[in-house]
């Protein structure tokens, strides 16, 4: 797994069957300080109702595609869980709810 910032949203009116009610959000990973990195990625999210500037944890690969639903769409990555917090060694990096100020 790793964590990203959700930035955006993709919408796409013709894909595959399978994927028909399934959001695409644009995400971007963050480093261990919480600093965004330079890659980008279109994730999948089938439920858990993730919104714009929340840190998501995304499942990639095969992985993507362990939920009960999933296993025949053709996604390689999946936002699987909102993070309400983040704590490393040095303290408490991200808290969702600091963001809403």
């Amino acid at each position: 797994m790793q964590i990203a910032r959700v930035c955006g949203t993709v919408v796409s009116t013709q894909k595959e069957p399978s994927l028909q009610g399934v959001k695409f959000l644009v995400v971007q990973f963050l480093d261990e300080e919480g600093n965004p990195l330079p890659q980008f990625e279109v994730a999948a999210d089938s439920g858990v109702g993730a919104g714009l500037n929340e840190w998501v944890l995304i499942s990639r690969g095969s992985a993507a595609r362990q939920t009960p639903g999933g296993e025949a769409r053709p996604v390689d990555a999946l936002v699987i869980g909102i993070i309400d917090t983040v704590s490393i060694e040095s303290g408490l990096l991200y808290r969702k709810r600091d963001q809403d100020r």
